[in-house]
């Protein structure tokens, strides 16, 4: 059972996890971070809970602590009670949501067992929007995307707002880092028996309504919004889809762009 402590000082060196969470970096790319993993509201911290993050501690107000009273029985963790005002001079906001956790990170997947048991996966280059990445996460999970591969200029998947926009599914979702000289690592894909299929608004690309992708092993290669993927990436992927879009509009939101396409390559999980 969670260990329930009531904390009236902001200050106090217990919830030090919690500060200042609009100025304190977590990220572990950064000088000093130490990569934290933060979770915000009763169903993302629940999803923590049931992550393989190792969780530290929680820190919220009595009435949504009470809503996790269930999931709180199973742990052996600290969980700090304070009043809203306490909690948002030490968080540094108003948190609306009324409840954080901590965990420290899982040791990563490896790649090559990530792709075992897999039909479709993301492959993403030089997506840096956390809020972006976040989101195509929780498409993922929506859609029956087994993992996401990330490629060189992609941001941090366990950074406080892409856990928050995915609603905690980047905890669920399968994910690592590709090693090695880009865009040669996409080999690892297509020895494990992936298609490298490239998603571009090109216009001399297959549309993908007929491309057929669908119950094939495809690894949908995703470039950041705005410059889309490097002419690099293009031409190692074995194929190239569009999606095609109305006269005046010539792409997507990444992330919306991705649904599209999972939804395809997956029949909607």
């Amino acid at each position: 059972m969670a260990i329930l402590t009531t904390v009236h000082d902001p200050n106090d060196p217990r919830i030090d996890d919690y500060r200042d969470l609009t100025t304190a970096d977590r990220r572990p790319d950064r000088p000093g971070g130490r990569g934290l993993v933060i979770a915000e509201g009763v169903v993302v911290v629940r999803r923590l809970l049931d992550s393989p993050y190792p969780v530290r501690s929680l820190l919220g107000v009595p009435r949504r602590l009470a809503e996790l009273a269930d999931d709180l029985d199973r742990l052996d963790v600290p969980a700090y009670s304070t009043d809203a005002d306490t909690m948002a001079r030490a968080v540094g906001f108003h948190l609306n949501r009324g409840v954080l956790a901590v965990a420290d990170r899982a040791a990563a997947p490896d790649i090559t067992g990530l792709l075992a048991g897999a039909r479709a996966v993301a492959v993403c280059e030089g997506v840096g929007d956390h809020e972006n990445l976040g989101s195509l996460f929780r498409n993922a999970a929506a859609l029956g995307v087994d993992g996401i591969l990330l490629g060189p200029g992609c941001s941090d998947p366990l950074y406080r707002r892409s856990v928050r926009v995915s609603m905690g599914h980047v905890l669920r979702v399968p994910f690592g880092r590709l090693e090695g000289s880009w865009p040669d690592s996409l080999d690892v894909l297509r020895d494990n028996g992936f298609a490298v299929v490239a998603l571009t608004p090109d216009a001399g690309a297959e549309p993908l309504a007929g491309a057929g992708l669908a119950g094939e092993r495809v690894a949908l290669l995703l470039g950041a919004e705005g410059p889309g993927l490097t002419a690099e990436a293009l031409a190692a992927a074995d194929r190239r889809v569009r999606i095609p879009m109305a006269t005046g509009v010539d792409s997507l939101n990444v992330a919306t762009a991705a649904a599209v396409a999972f939804h395809a390559v997956t029949g909607g999980g």
